[in-house]
């Protein structure tokens, strides 16, 4: 008896060891499970098998376990049982997940929002559009071009062509419509940039502006402008590592307020010279834009009012921290249409309905190259500039997120492409090369 006492013993000695060693590692894993369940299965309407099956099914995620509560609308995530955390649904907010500070009690600001226009054709309302056939397409081609990208090694969830603001091609995986909402990942920090772009159009934002942080006055951080983290090139240290315990899954997973994370870290370079993709920078952007609000609520409804109901993304959510910031880096949901629908605001020099939101200046900008990008990067929009797609535009450029979104504009061909889907490995170049040469000019 006394033997199978100290095995139990010595079995939950290395228990505790086991969990001390790798407490981050477990409270990072639980809390990626348990938030993505939540947004899964209350945002994006989808059951937990499938979630657990599907979204949560990859290494190390799937060693997790979920648990979901209806009425609480909350998701909580373990592994083996050794740690849990716990993540709710608001609605207005999405999901965000909590600590022991949280006050359930306390009813949070929530954006105000525009009535879906449900009778104007897309893309200026919801209604499906009137048949539109091109004679210089080749449906076909068009068709068996997009049909290659569904299979289950690329895991694609939707595709989507528009042409002159028209659409010309849809698929959606099983399970998946036009109503399906979709997680943008990094797609989002388009948005957030696209804000900053609002803003100084109507003269509320300059982007030059330095000397942006008390905690930076004292050395040289009190050079980095608002344009260097646009375009990911303050200097700042930053590891962006969605596989290991690092900079954003510990601001994704740990932190309450995400616009906090990057302000104090050192530089490792110069403003200006030093690229380095960072998700912290852009919720730094995020606090910055709330800055420029007397009050919460006109930050909260101004993302929504000046550019995502403006023109009619009334699927999106983005989703917000504990304390209330637009995780601008990360958590953008909208169904396919509505993604496309920021690429065609793009591909009209941010013209929506014979309303300027922005100025074709702003695309311009947003589309110049990084300094020491190898042409890849603008102020949070990816660039063809470097060839990475050897058969589309150099001209392209995209808004892209983890596991394989993007967006994609094609200036001179008048096309907006949207993929969405659970790998990045998928043969984007051939989809592109196919999709622009079933146009004829």
């Amino acid at each position: 008896m006394k033997i199978v006492k100290r095995i139990l013993l010595l079995i939950l000695i290395i228990l505790a060891v086991a969990v001390y060693y790798n407490y981050s590692k477990l409270n990072i894993l639980a809390g990626y499970s348990a938030k993505n369940t939540a947004s899964s299965v209350f945002l994006a309407n989808r059951s937990l098998e499938f979630t657990d099956n599907n979204d949560n099914d990859f290494s190390p995620i799937n060693l997790t376990s979920d648990e979901i509560n209806e009425q609480q609308k909350s998701a909580t995530g373990s592994v083996f049982g050794l740690l849990k955390r716990k993540a709710i649904y608001r609605e207005g907010l999405g999901a965000v997940l909590i600590n022991d500070e949280y006050d359930s009690s306390n009813k949070p600001l929530t954006p105000k929002r525009t009535k879906p226009d449900n009778t104007t054709s897309f893309p200026y309302g919801n209604a499906d559009q009137k048949d539109t056939l091109f004679s210089n397409i080749d449906y076909k081609k068009l068709n068996e071009t997009i049909d290659t990208i569904f299979n289950d090694r690329n895991k694609t969830r939707s595709v989507l062509v528009l042409y002159k603001g028209k659409i010309i091609a849809e698929k959606y995986d099983t399970g998946f419509n036009k109503n399906s909402k979709q997680l943008g990942w990094s797609m989002t920090k388009s948005i957030t940039s696209t804000i900053i772009g609002i803003l100084q159009c109507k003269g509320k934002m300059n982007v030059t502006s330095a000397n942006l942080f008390d905690e930076w006055k004292n050395d040289e951080r009190k050079n980095i402008t608002t344009h260097n983290l646009l375009q990911m090139n303050s200097g700042l240290e930053w590891l962006e590592d969605y596989n290991t315990i690092s900079d954003v899954t510990k601001m994704l997973f740990l932190e309450k307020d995400m616009t906090k994370t990057q302000i104090g870290k050192p530089l490792i370079g110069k403003a200006n010279q030093t690229w380095n993709y960072s998700s912290g920078t852009t919720n730094l952007l995020s606090g910055i834009i709330r800055k420029q609000f007397n009050t919460h609520q006109e930050y909260l409804d101004f993302w929504y009012s000046a550019l995502i109901d403006k023109i009619g993304m009334n699927s999106m959510v983005i989703e917000t921290d504990m304390s209330g910031n637009f995780i601008g880096s990360s958590y953008g949901w909208a169904t396919t249409r509505d993604w496309a629908k920021l690429g065609l605001l793009y591909l009209q020099n941010g013209e929506w309905n014979g309303e300027h939101l922005f100025d074709k200046d702003w695309v311009n900008y947003a589309t110049t190259p990084t300094p020491t990008s190898n042409n890849s990067y603008g102020a949070q929009i990816w660039l063809n500039a470097g060839g990475k797609h050897p058969d589309a535009p150099k001209n392209m450029y995209s808004f892209n997120g983890y596991k394989g979104q993007n967006v994609f504009i094609l200036p001179n061909q008048n096309l907006v492409i949207v993929r969405t889907g659970l790998t990045k490995n998928a043969d984007m170049n051939t989809l592109l090369k196919g999709i622009i040469t079933s146009i004829k000019n």
